[in-house]
């Protein structure tokens, strides 16, 4: 070995730890001692039996007659690393080199602290997770170490010819340059010097065909640097055109192809009937068994799970290193026979099996008591940080606490019905935010997107609605998304599972008991139950959540003691009563919501502080006394790391199977397949355009079978969020989980199709991006709500409508569009920040004469400062039935009101700063001045600073400070006190 090569070996120290058996591990490189820590992948090849690193630029390069240990390190939502162990065996290796190979698996394990997967991986057989590391997949090389990688140079390029297999990931394998080699089934790639040729085996799919594409692309990057001509031949095209031609040339012309021959690769053993076999003093013993249990596994033994084309190695935590080496070398004997196919090894330690270990079992509990494991895990690192190791991706590492986020602009337009028996009714603006536990309400949201009007459809299910509404609403809901073509996401949400992109839409939002609708009316008359629906004269409890006054909800809860939690705010009412409760635990945040939501339940009626431990006796008595309550707050499903699935079913819906794609990226989503995307809190359903209207139609359908059969054992509630996501309307919520290229589904064609354009043309080819579109109306009525939805901060009354922060000659204007039935907000929520005039319907000319004759005498475009301050007015009117204006003029509209909601605000007398806006000083602006600021919009207080005092309180500039995520920017506001 080469000074260089020894430069870079690490030794595997094995030391054993008393009572917990795990062992430590010192990597030595360049005299630097370290344990993995981080997430990646970390390869060595064996060299004279010992591990040596191998370079990232050499990472997916393999050499037949080596043996390599591969090391996943992947760092999980919850803070835990996880870590995947392959040891790759090329299919001239030495026998004992791929011993070493699984004997170093074995002690890396034991290392890292007893829990990782640990995977054998034969040349040609290897597993999907494994090919997933190296997409879109590993050509071996011949040669390998031992024989010291002596290459004979071709003067002349090599033509080869390689068979791809695979849907998700591709098995690529070279073979004989023959004709014989081909077959109607398969894919092959024949690569000459200046042309690479895809064969389409007629009988193969066109999945298959795009992501041999995918291989196309690479050989074409690697050994041609990118600069040679592709095509694409079918199965069955004789000499029709000029590239089939050629391609029959390099085999001596066309002749009919042989049938397929059955190989190794071929044979399958589904039939193989499932065995656990005991292992001791390196012999497996069978295990005679009725049914498979996980009461039948020792803490104290090796097992091993025959299950044909996986055998499984389970190690009890109590065994020893020798044992565990024992048990691999016995499966290892298992799978030698003549007689079976190449089979995968699959090592398990106790407490950390796979799911698809535990699914071949009949029972197995949802938690496991696994002894050490914490404590285990610190004693090696104790032992470690002792030998001068660092020891940090051994620990634990705290999970990262990050605020939801909802990723969906909050500007939009909003409609609410409710499900009244086999009908629905739309709600006014002023109650889309009351629901009843004991209805069904359907929504829909249409809002700015990237470079269209984007649309969230969803239903939301009471916990008390009847099965016959749910039906309706979700029915209905599903016949306005086939109205739009699909072009809508559609949610499924349940009472109590509320995901944030819900509640940030709707803003403030209230469940009260009981219901309104006909179904429940009938349900609790024919099961002879009290009616409780809410009653503004009525004893009710409300439990008061959320993040900020753009995200906050009231639940109406039992009055009783018990309903109380330290964690939340209340608000009791009976009648003109009305009280406040703090608890202890809760935050200034928590108690700031509390003025809001009585604003909505109970306003203009002078309220009760009460604070945990100082309450009086009125207010228990209207709970019915003193008794015991939480004070934990109440935890929701939080979101788990992404697994995708591709499905397929067959029976209708009866028969749903799944595949996991790992390390999945947009490529792996096929314009003909439906795939589901799992994040334990919510799972998408994605369906690709190919897919027929039928099938698209069961999607929700799909998810709802997804929840039920829980496939990754994981105890995902069956009313989790369901969205069904169709292609090439993707929302941000959805993208988010993949580095999204918006073109690529901008494409026509099918998946081969689409790939071979882009393989050909070497880049995505850009398309026209569609314009905005007028947001469709359901129910003879605009979507755009009488009241914008998204302007509240607003107040009105029938005898005044006047708007926050404005002068009265643009209050005169702004009154003559609003609905004087609307709700009074005393303190409502932040505004928006952009402008979305819709064009005027018929009968609103006057309006809109009103509108043109107004702005037209402001001809000049507003400053960069007019797009960037948020405004407290956002005119909007009912969208037309014909076809909408041009986008151009949309913008001008929306320039010109926002220059005027500026000048407006500019008195004569009062002081501007250099953009022409008022100013005042800190001390008037903030909340708890003595000296307080009229006529000024109280959400928006920090616009009235100047530039210097606004960059001296904030620490920023007020461009910098509103591109600032909102959640954040009330954060800043709430410390100085102008929120």
């Amino acid at each position: 070995m080469n000074s260089v090569v020894r430069e870079h070996c690490f030794f595997f120290s094995l030391d054993r730890l008393p009572a917990v058996n795990y062992l430590s591990i010192s990597y030595s490189i360049n005299g630097a001692n370290y344990v993995s820590e981080c997430s990646g992948i970390e390869i060595w090849r064996i060299e004279n039996f010992r591990p040596v690193p191998v370079p990232k630029s050499a990472f997916g390069k393999f050499f037949t007659g080596d043996s390599y240990v591969i090391l996943k390190t992947t760092a999980l939502k919850r803070g835990a690393l996880r870590h995947d162990i392959h040891y790759w065996l090329g299919k001239d290796t030495t026998q004992d080199e791929a011993g070493a190979a699984a004997v170093k698996t074995v002690e890396l394990d034991a290392a890292l602290g007893g829990r990782a997967v640990q995977y054998r991986e034969l040349q040609g057989h290897e597993t999907e997770k494994f090919l997933s590391y190296f997409k879109p997949c590993i050509i071996p090389q011949e040669g390998g170490v031992a024989s010291g990688f002596k290459h004979v140079q071709e003067e002349e390029y090599k033509t080869r010819l390689f068979v791809c297999r695979g849907k998700h990931v591709v098995h690529v394998k070279e073979v004989p340059f023959a004709r014989s080699s081909l077959n109607h089934d398969d894919i092959f790639i024949l690569d000459t010097k200046s042309k690479i040729f895809q064969f389409n085996g007629s009988n193969s799919s066109i999945q298959e065909r795009a992501k041999a594409l995918e291989v196309v692309q690479y050989i074409k990057d690697t050994y041609h640097d990118g600069k040679c001509e592709v095509a694409a031949i079918e199965d069955g095209k004789l000499m029709a055109d000029a590239e089939t031609g050629e391609f029959w040339g390099f085999f001596g012309g066309f002749a009919p192809l042989p049938r397929k021959t059955a190989s190794d690769e071929d044979k399958t053993v589904d039939s193989h009937p499932t065995k656990l076999l005991s292992v001791e003093k390196g012999q497996a013993e069978p295990v005679e068994v009725d049914s498979l249990t996980r009461e039948l596994l020792d803490t104290n033994k090796c097992y091993i799970l025959d299950c044909g084309l996986e055998v499984f190695v389970w190690m009890g935590r109590n065994t020893s290193l020798d044992d565990r080496k024992s048990a691999s070398g016995a499966a290892e004997e298992l799978i030698c026979g003549s007689d079976r196919p190449k089979s995968h090894i699959i090592r398990v330690i106790e407490g950390f099996e796979t799911v698809m270990f535990r699914l071949k079992f009949e029972s197995w509990p949802q938690a496991t008591n696994v002894a050490v494991t914490e404590d285990g895990r610190g004693k090696v690192a104790a032992l470690l940080q002792r030998q001068g190791v660092n020891v940090k991706g051994l620990l634990k590492a705290a999970p990262v606490k990050e605020e939801p986020q909802p990723y969906i602009d909050c500007t939009g337009n909003l409609q609410v019905w409710r499900v009244n028996g086999q009908e629905k009714v739309l709600l006014p603006a002023s109650d889309q935010s009351k629901f009843f536990s004991g209805d069904c309400y359907i929504f829909q949201y249409s809002y700015p997107g990237e470079d269209k009007e984007e649309y969230l459809i969803g239903t939301w299910l009471g916990k008390q609605s009847v099965e016959e509404e749910r039906v309706t609403a979700v029915s209905l809901a599903s016949k306005m998304v086939e109205s739009m073509k699909f072009l809508a996401v559609l949610a499924c949400i349940h009472e109590g599972s509320e995901p944030i992109q819900f509640f940030s839409i709707f803003q403030s939002f209230i469940v009260f008991k009981g219901g309104l609708s006909d179904g429940y009316k009938n349900y609790i008359a024919e099961k002879e139950i009290p009616d409780g629906t809410y009653t503004e004269d009525g004893v009710a409890l409300f439990r008061l959540q959320g993040s900020g006054p753009d995200n906050m909800q009231a639940i109406q809860v039992e009055a009783v003691t018990s309903s109380l939690n330290s964690s939340y705010c209340y608000i009791l009412h009976s009648g003109s009563t009305v009280f406040t409760w703090a608890g202890n635990l809760t935050s200034p945040d928590d108690q700031g919501l509390v003025e809001r939501q009585l604003d909505l339940i109970k306003p203009n009626l002078q309220s009760k502080a009460q604070r945990e431990g100082s309450e009086s006796e009125q207010f228990w008595e209207l709970l019915g006394g003193k008794s015991e309550y939480p004070r934990q707050r109440i935890s929701r499903e939080p979101e788990g790391d992404p697994h995708l699935f591709s499905c397929a079913f067959s029976k209708g819906i009866v028969l749903l199977q799944v595949m996991e794609i790992y390390n999945f990226t947009q490529d792996d989503l096929m314009t003909e397949d439906i795939f589901v995307l799992d994040c334990h809190s919510d799972i998408f359903v994605w369906v690709g355009q190919q897919v027929d209207t039928k099938n698209k139609l069961q999607a929700l359908t799909i998810g709802e079978k997804f929840l039920e059969l829980d496939f990754l054992l994981e105890n995902i509630s069956h009313e989790a969020p369901i969205y069904i996501v169709m292609e090439g309307s993707e929302p941000l919520f959805f993208t988010r989980f993949f580095t999204w290229d918006s073109a690529k589904f901008t494409m026509h064609g099918n998946s081969f199709q689409r790939k071979l354009t882009i393989v050909k043309n070497g880049v995505t080819p850009i398309i026209d991006k569609p314009k905005r579109r007028t947001p469709v109306s359901y129910g003879g009525r605009s979507s755009v709500p009488d009241k914008s939805q998204r302007s509240r901060s607003m107040s009105f009354s029938p005898d005044r409508v006047r708007v926050r922060g404005r002068s009265p000659a643009f209050n005169a204007l702004a009154a003559t569009f609003e609905n004087p039935n609307a709700r009074n907000l005393s303190t409502p929520p932040p505004m928006v920040k952009k402008l979305y005039p819709k064009s005027v319907t018929p009968d609103s000319e006057t309006k809109s004469a009103a509108i043109a004759a107004l702005t037209a005498t402001f001809e000049q475009p507003p400053s960069a400062r007019a797009t960037i301050i948020p405004r407290s007015v956002k005119v909007s009117l009912p969208a037309p039935k014909s076809t909408p204006e041009p986008l151009s003029k949309e913008n001008s509209m929306s320039s010109k009101l926002e220059s005027l909601a500026i000048q407006e605000d500019v008195k004569e007398g009062e002081t501007e700063d250099e953009e022409g806006l008022p100013i005042y000083p800190y001390e008037r602006l903030k909340v708890t001045s003595t000296d307080p600021v009229s006529e000024i919009d109280v959400t928006k207080r920090e616009t009235y600073l100047s530039s210097e005092e606004f960059k001296e309180k904030f620490g920023m500039k007020k461009d910098a400070f509103y591109k600032l995520p909102k959640w954040k920017q009330n954060k800043l506001k709430m410390a100085l006190q102008l929120f």
